[in-house]
C-alpha cells in the first residue's frame, strides 16, 4: 500500500477440497473471501503478493504458474470462476449469445468442427443450465438485471466443465426460487463427474442447501471449519462469530452480531473478534488463537 505499508488480506488459509465435494466459505464483506478466490486464478492486482501453495490433485501449484499458463491451460479449463461482479466481466458491446458461443468454441475445442447451428444450440444449452432465458440471449450486458447478469456469468463458468469451480456469490440478485435452482445446478455439476466446488457466499440458506463443509472467515483468517451437518444442526458452530452469523438469521434469533469488523491494516495483537465477543478475556485480547481441530478460539 502507500508508504510501503502492507495489508494481510488473507493469512494462514488452509483448506482441503476433494472431488465431488462442496465447501462453502462464509463471512462478512471485506473479510478476504474474494481475495482468496482471485489468488487461486492469478487475478489479484499488481501490488499483491502471495506465499504458500494451492495445489490441484496432480500437484500443480496454482500460485506458481505464470500468466500465460493460467490463461491458456487453467482458467475455464481446470479452474472456472463465477465472478462476484458479473457485469464487470462481460464485454459491454457483445451480446450474451456471443459470449457463450465464443466460450464454447474456446473451451470445448469446437472451433472448425461445429456448424453455426450446432454452436447456437450449444450456447442455448449452456444458458439453460444456469436458467438464463433464451429470450434474453441477444441482449447486451447493460440490458440485463443484476440477477440475469449473474446467471449469464454462471452459464459461462459451467461450459468448460472444469474440475474445480470457484463460485463467488453466485446467488446475488436472485429471488429465492432461482437461488435454489442455481445452487441445485451447481451441486449437480459437482457431483455428476467428481468435480469440486468452492462457493463463497453470504447466503447461509444457500450454503446449508449445497455444502458438505463450511469454512468461516473473519478478518482475513479462517476461524472455523466444520461438516455442514454439524454446523447447521447439532452441535452447531463452536466459534462465537460463527454462532453469531447463524443467530442473525430471521428464522433463528434474528440478532445481529454487535460491532463491526476491524480494519485489516490495523488488526489487534490478539483475537480479531475479541472486541465483539462477550466471552473475550485478557488472553483473547493479547494472544491470537491458532486454528486447532477446526476452530480458532481460546474458549471453544
Amino acid at each position: 500500500m502507500r508508504g510501503g505499508r502492507y495489508v494481510a488480506a488473507v493469512t494462514d488459509a488452509t483448506l482441503a477440497l476433494a472431488p465431488g465435494e462442496c465447501l462453502a466459505l462464509v463471512g462478512e464483506s471485506g473479510c478476504g473471501k474474494s481475495v482468496l478466490a482471485s489468488a487461486l486464478l492469478g487475478l489479484l492486482p499488481g501490488n499483491a503478493e502471495t506465499a504458500g501453495a494451492a495445489r490441484l490433485a496432480d500437484g500443480t501449484d496454482l500460485l506458481a504458474l505464470d500468466e500465460r499458463t493460467l490463461a491458456r491451460t487453467v482458467r475455464g479449463r481446470r479452474v472456472a470462476l463465477v465472478p462476484q461482479s458479473p457485469a464487470a466481466h462481460l464485454t459491454p458491446v457483445r451480446t450474451i449469445r456471443s459470449h457463450l458461443e465464443e466460450t464454447v468454441r474456446e473451451l470445448t475445442g469446437a472451433a472448425g468442427r461445429k456448424s453455426r447451428s450446432q454452436l447456437r444450440e450449444a450456447a442455448e444449452a449452456a444458458a439453460g443450465r444456469a436458467s438464463f432465458p433464451a429470450t434474453h440471449l441477444d441482449r447486451h450486458p447493460h440490458e440485463l438485471s443484476g440477477g440475469l447478469a449473474q446467471r449469464a456469468a454462471t452459464a459461462l463458468a459451467l461450459i468448460g466443465d472444469a474440475p474445480l469451480l470457484l463460485a463467488d456469490e453466485p446467488t446475488t440478485g436472485l429471488d429465492r426460487d432461482l437461488v435454489d435452482r442455481t445452487v441445485d445446478e451447481l451441486r449437480a455439476h459437482t457431483r455428476e463427474a467428481g468435480r469440486a466446488l468452492l462457493m463463497i457466499t453470504h447466503d447461509l440458506a444457500a450454503a446449508h442447501r449445497i455444502a458438505d463443509t463450511v469454512a468461516v472467515m473473519y478478518a482475513g483468517r479462517i476461524v472455523e471449519t466444520a461438516p455442514a451437518g454439524a454446523f447447521f444442526g447439532a452441535p452447531g458452530p463452536r466459534h462465537p462469530y460463527a454462532r453469531g452469523l447463524l443467530d442473525a438469521l430471521p428464522e433463528r434469533a434474528f440478532t445481529p452480531v454487535p460491532g463491526a469488523p476491524p480494519e485489516l491494516g490495523a488488526l489487534p495483537p490478539g483475537c480479531a473478534f475479541a472486541a465483539r465477543c462477550p466471552s473475550a478475556d485478557s488472553r483473547c485480547r493479547a494472544e491470537r488463537p491458532p486454528l486447532t481441530e477446526g476452530v480458532a478460539c481460546h474458549h471453544a
